[in-house]
């Protein structure tokens, strides 16, 4: 072993931002208290003051027509200001429609249009026929592309002038619609899966938990109320904005919900007891979601879980909004209020933004990702208080992945992440999980693994399946579920499994490994880490239980410190690559870090 960590890099330079932690104190020592001092009312937060977008140091929140002006158009991103698009020439045409193209890819497929708008962002407003004569242009520029439009709001300002704010929404080619992933996160008794039951079969609850009974997969569930696996339900949206799910009838299977819909909201429906904390870090790791909803009950307000879940959503960089639920029982305030005080701490610093109407809900859904702010809204399952406004927040909110990363993602070798087993008659082993990078096609070959011996086995991928409807292509970031042809046999399959792109070259053969180098910061830790702690770590789909081998620098690593740690699987060995974010856990103790060297078992020979 000693001679083994020889090999550990104290020099290796990942990227991993040393300088700032996530809870907002500097890991050099240098800085002083005086970095961090804040206004002794930055706290205090009711329903009026956040939901008035008021502007801060940041710019305005969000594109609210009722201060009379918008930031300046954004260079980059999938919005565009017009202050009119009457008669243009056809040269001038073409233009528009070659700039359309673009802003639809910046945004994977959706763009946003502020009609009337300036490019410095001043409300000059458009005459009743000025606006309908722009509107019908931009209507034929997104035909000339295939996509559609539908108008978000259209506001009168003074001199009975007119702006409008237009979603513009083009499907790729190659999909079936938008997908969006939302994991759902909150404490046990936040209602979580009525809310999801409320939103995807349009019937209220009856206080009871009735919403919620076709959301649970086990019996033991139904008869304890609490989730214990990740579940999956869709909310499809037409071009129109209009949710499919009851449109047409009142028993629509999933697969006719994702092909009668251009956008679809995919939620994972997480276990919020402490008891399944592995299952649903797994699944936000693992299945990588866009966004996070959490759900916090008005009466009950932030508990421990609570807590936990933000910390994991922070630490894993993702966007997430709030949902307070339970309005009818007692009134949201004091959960607001508590909710605002926890996001605007040091080691969040989020800026608290409560929708009370529909044009908030559009702004924020809009600007979401822009902007540092976390949409709250407060809804009862009951009566279906605030329900309408979390529906046209979903139809807005994008992916949000660049075009640039997404074309860089789909230049790499491909890689899928194995996250679920199943077993179908006359099919065989599916696996279903999340392409990370590269592309994904019918019949191409692959390999899967790692092995015991940390060995990939060949395989060829039969068929594809994406939201239950079988397609040809999976582009990266997108999930699926893949079948297998039969010619070889199998290996045992687990969770956790890699399938790569097969390069042929016997020189860029891949293997797991058993030991990884990474650059980690502690989160919390009640005493310190010392080497020998042992820890579950998450790595993609990975979930096994590591053990730390070596610290550089040091003996031990408390709250806020860094250094660079080997770690050592204890079960099987992984395919890790450098890179690779990591998130290591066990009971009140968290971490997080970056790969930065691995050392795999057929350049080694451990094990």
């Amino acid at each position: 072993m000693e001679s083994f960590l020889s090999l550990f890099d104290p020099n290796q330079d990942d990227g991993f931002e040393e300088e700032t932690e996530l809870n907002g104190n500097s890991s050099g020592g240098g800085s002083s208290s005086s970095d961090y001092e804040t206004d002794a009312n930055a706290n205090e937060c009711s329903l009026s003051h956040l939901s008035s977008g008021l502007p801060t140091e940041r710019g305005n929140l969000i594109f609210d027509f009722e201060q009379g002006m918008l930031p300046p158009e954004p260079q980059l991103g999938n919005v565009e200001y017009k202050l009119k698009l009457v008669n243009p020439s056809k040269q001038r045409f073409e233009h528009l429609v070659t700039q359309m193209k673009w802003r639809l890819r910046e945004g994977n497929g959706e763009a946003i249009y502020e009609i009337g708008v300036s490019d410095a962002g001043y409300l000059q407003g458009l005459s009743d026929k000025d606006m309908n004569a722009s509107l019908t242009t931009l209507k034929q520029m997104a035909h000339s592309l295939g996509a559609s439009t539908s108008v978000l709001r259209r506001k009168t300002i003074a001199s009975r002038r007119a702006v409008a704010e237009v979603l513009v929404r083009k499907i790729p080619d190659d999909q079936h619609n938008i997908e969006v992933r939302v994991a759902v996160l909150g404490g046990a008794d936040a209602g979580k899966s009525t809310l999801l039951g409320v939103l995807t079969q349009d019937e209220l609850d009856n206080g009871h938990g009735r919403a919620r009974l076709n959301m649970f997969r086990h019996m033991h569930e139904i008869q304890s109320g609490r989730t214990s696996c990740i579940s999956h339900e869709t909310l499809g949206f037409d071009a129109l904005g209009n949710v499919v799910n009851y449109k047409y009838n009142e028993m629509m299977t999933a697969e006719e919900i994702s092909d009668r819909s251009s956008k679809l909201v995919t939620f994972m429906d997480l276990a919020g007891h402490r008891r399944y904390m592995r299952t649903t870090v797994q699944a936000l790791s693992g299945y990588s979601p866009h966004y996070a909803m959490l759900v916090v009950s008005a009466g009950s307000g932030c508990n421990d879980t609570t807590e936990e879940h933000l910390a994991i959503v922070r630490a894993l960089d993702m966007p997430f909004f709030v949902l307070v639920t339970k309005t009818d029982i007692t009134s949201p305030d004091a959960t607001v209020q508590e909710l605002c005080n926890l996001l605007t701490t040091i080691g969040c610093r989020k800026v608290p933004f409560v929708v009370t109407n529909t044009d908030e809900a559009i702004s924020a859904g809009s600007n979401q990702v822009s902007e540092n702010i976390v949409p709250i809204f407060c809804v009862s399952n009951v009566t279906g208080t605030g329900l309408n406004l979390v529906t046209k927040f979903l139809y807005v909110l994008s992916p949000g992945i660049s075009n640039a990363e997404k074309d860089r993602l789909e230049q790499e070798a491909c890689e899928f992440q194995v996250d679920e087993i199943f077993r179908v008659s006359d099919v065989g082993p599916v696996v279903g999980g999340l392409l990370v990078q590269g592309v994904l096609t019918e019949n191409m070959p692959m390999k899967i693994g790692p092995l015991p011996d940390g060995s990939f086995h060949p395989v060829n991928v039969n068929t594809i399946h994406r939201n239950k409807a079988p397609c040809r292509v999976v582009r990266a970031g997108q999930s699926a579920s893949l079948s297998f042809t039969l010619d070889h046999d199998l290996p045992t399959l687990r969770s956790g499994m890699v399938l790569l792109g097969d390069v042929g070259n016997s020189l860029d053969e891949p293997y797991g490994t058993y030991f990884f180098q990474a650059k980690v910061s502690v989160l919390f830790h009640a005493t310190a880490i010392y080497v020998g702690f042992q820890t579950t770590v998450h790595i993609g789909s990975i979930r096994q239980t590591a053990v730390i081998r070596g610290i550089m620098g040091g003996e031990r690593l408390g709250t806020n410190d860094c250094a660079s740690v080997m770690f050592e699987f204890v079960g099987h060995p992984e395919y890790v690559r450098p890179g690779m974010r990591i998130l290591f856990r066990e009971g009140t103790s968290k971490g997080i870090g970056v790969v930065t060297q691995v050392f795999p078992v057929n350049k080694t020979g451990i094990k």
